[in-house]
């Protein structure tokens, strides 16, 4: 997912719903299938809102009456916000200071003592309706102006100071979950809630007696944690990890869910955090989640494995070994794709440990990633693809890809015995005895998954994304491909031998003894031999034995080529080999391009790919394109996947990759669908 297609971990809005108040609830409930037109008129919701805004500013009062009045005016305000269209004609009435008014008691009248009428209910419906407003993001900023980030800090203090009655508990939640709507998906209120102190107490709330009390708390640390890296510290620092492991082991199905929430979002992109999450004891427990009936909680976990096997090898290990393989195998058949996707995109951080490989194929990984490269969806083909790369760089799990079928779309399976006699088995055939499997040919591995399965398209199509991300774990994945195929099918480094002939020797370059021939270069004579030109090269034949004025010239001018360069092309026709200088080797090549002398022509290649750089190898390829040195033009593919990273800082990079991309997949379509040479 790193394909590999890792996924952005959002923090989400919680859905505030109403305590049960039966009579408010029907007297002023707006139909769901009804637009706010239809109920009565615009009009007439617009002068009931405005009504009910006119009592809270008028009722912050101890009396009894007032705080009747006030209780059933938030109770009414909550029920209008919930539906969408009349949330902006709320916030017009002047809804938001109003109802941040009324989130905290008003003051005590003469003679007072004792607790309030409705004590903790009013600033409970003033939190929910708030908290509503707030799923707007337009709405979030003007709530906190208004002050309600103080109040409801306050309000979140409330469990320490009251019996834990429901009232309370509520109007706790209530706060919390406002929180939570206010700073979604907004930093800067991420910080104000910081500021304010909330922290520390939705901290202390996770260990409350109430079970919706503790959600609702780690609901709003997920969302604080989400990005903030100076939240995330508090939150630690504030000892949460202890009890958020502890939470991960509830049987609620809605505490373990949020739990995992907050440590994924603590952890990502926080190494340190990670690695206080695992000395928490947090491992065994995430990995139980990937059991857990909600499907939510398993995406969650198996998203917070994958962070953990980032951290190092022996973590990568320890996770296997704690059981996390079977089930998360498991999840890549559900019809969840988000589920498949996390859970291939685990698989794929622990199929980069040799150790764990071979466990993820014997468990049955193999059959389920090579369906999900046939996915629709991009970076679920990416996690698998991802995955599958990593399983095929272990020979242990050869066998495996057979016995499964890996090859079913390969005309012939052709498998190596381990007494070198080469063996092979149709379609449906099955070798017989264990040593039999050990020795199949890698080509068909690379062939099954990157070819047949469409793995080859889904790393192409990452290195064309927008993303850089993408872009830079396809660019590896390809690059590790490569070499790969290339300790699997050898590419000779070394440039072809000239065509067959009989060299003349070191002793008659540029000797007039027995020359039958000579060039003009730059003003200067160059002594040649016929027959040993004729034999180099066909631009030479034709020279020479064709219709051309040179057949039967004595001085052969050569207009476009340096004395240097020409003696250095001599030599190697004289003698079949040659030491290339760097700043020769350019002009050389167009020199061995033009009188064809292609073993001339790689060894240039040979040395000029020597010289590539982040800055020149755009001028490189254009050089391979110029005179079609393939041997240089697939060491600039190769020089680009590997310093992908480096490269993508260039503001012309993107032009070269998308004009390279033919020659790549030719490349890899090259090497990978070699023929199987059976040894």
């Amino acid at each position: 997912m790193d394909r590999r297609t890792i996924s952005t971990r959002k923090s989400s809005k919680r859905k505030l719903e109403q305590d049960s108040e039966p009579e408010n609830q029907d007297r002023h409930k707006i139909p769901a299938t009804d637009t706010a037109a239809s109920y009565e008129s615009h009009q007439k919701l617009t002068r009931d809102i405005q009504t009910h805004v006119d009592i809270l500013n008028s009722s912050f009062s101890s009396l009894e009456a007032d705080r009747a009045a006030a209780k059933r005016a938030t109770s009414v305000l909550s029920q209008f916000a919930k539906t969408e269209d009349l949330v902006d004609t709320m916030v017009d009435c002047g809804a938001v200071p109003a109802l941040v008014m009324h989130l905290q008691a008003p003051p005590p009248t003469r003679g007072e003592n004792g607790p309030k009428q409705y004590e903790h209910e009013v600033e409970k419906g003033s939190a929910l309706a708030l908290g509503l407003l707030a799923v707007k993001p337009e709405h979030q900023q003007l709530i906190v102006d208004a002050g309600a980030l103080t109040h409801l800090v306050e309000l979140l203090k409330r469990h320490k100071n009251a019996e834990n009655s429901r009232a309370v508990n509520c109007a706790v939640r209530k706060a919390a979950d406002a929180i939570t709507n206010l700073a979604h998906e907004n930093s800067g209120i991420k910080t104000r809630v910081r500021i304010e102190g909330a922290i520390s107490y939705l901290v202390e709330l996770l260990e409350h007696t109430d079970t919706k009390v503790q959600r609702a708390a780690a609901g709003a640390l997920r969302t604080l944690a989400f990005k903030n890296d100076e939240n995330k510290n508090q939150i630690v620092e504030c000892n949460a990890l202890p009890t958020l492991v502890m939470m991960l082991r509830s049987e609620d199905t809605a505490i373990h869910y949020e739990a995992v929430g907050v440590i994924g979002n603590l952890v990502h992109s926080s190494p340190h955090i990670k690695k206080a999450v695992l000395l928490a004891g947090a491992l065994q427990p995430v990995i139980g989640l990937l059991s857990s009936p909600c499907s939510e909680s398993q995406r969650e976990a198996a998203l917070l494995l994958g962070q953990f096997a980032a951290a190092d090898s022996d973590c990568k290990v320890h996770i296997v070994q704690r059981g996390a393989v079977k089930p998360l195998i498991d999840m890549l058949e559900s019809s969840d794709v988000q589920l498949k996707e996390m859970a291939a995109f685990a698989l794929g951080r622990l199929a980069q440990e040799t150790h764990n490989q071979a466990g993820i194929a014997h468990n049955g990984g193999i059959v389920p990633l090579l369906r999900l490269l046939d996915s629709k969806s991009g970076p679920l083909q990416h996690n698998a693809a991802f995955t599958l790369y990593g399983l095929v760089d272990n020979e242990d799990n050869v066998a495996d890809l057979i016995k499964v079928g890996g090859f079913s779309e390969t005309p012939r399976w052709r498998i190596h015995h381990t007494t070198n006699k080469g063996l092979c088995c149709e379609n449906n055939e099955k070798a017989r005895g264990e040593d039999s499997w050990a020795g199949i040919e890698p080509s068909l591995i690379f062939d099954a998954v990157f070819i047949d399965k469409n793995g080859l398209d889904v790393l192409l199509g990452l290195l064309e994304s927008g993303s850089v991300k993408l872009q830079c774990d396809g660019s590896v994945a390809l690059y590790r491909l490569a070499t790969k195929a290339s300790s699997v099918f050898p590419v000779d480094s070394a440039p072809l031998s000239p065509t067959p002939q009989v060299y003349l020797g070191e002793q008659y370059v540029n000797n007039p003894t027995l020359s039958d021939v000579t060039f003009l270069v730059e003003g200067k004579r160059f002594y040649a031999h016929r027959i040993c030109l004729l034999a180099s090269s066909d631009a030479f034949r034709a020279m020479f034995d064709g219709g051309y004025r040179e057949r039967n010239a004595k001085d052969v001018e050569i207009p476009n080529i340096r004395w240097d360069v020409f003696e250095l092309m001599m030599r190697f026709i004289y003698t079949g080999s040659v030491e290339i200088n760097i700043d020769l080797a350019q002009d050389l090549l167009r020199a061995a391009d033009q009188y064809l002398l292609d073993g001339l022509k790689r060894l240039c290649e040979c040395t000029i790919a020597q010289d590539i750089s982040v800055e020149n190898v755009s001028l490189m390829y254009e050089l391979s394109e110029g005179f079609n040195a393939m041997s240089l033009r697939e060491s600039c593919i190769l020089f680009i996947l590997k310093q992908f990273d480096k490269l993508c800082t260039k503001p012309w990079s993107s032009h070269l990759i998308q004009r390279i991309m033919p020659d790549i997949r030719r490349y890899f379509e090259k090497v990978l669908g070699k023929p199987t040479k059976l040894t």
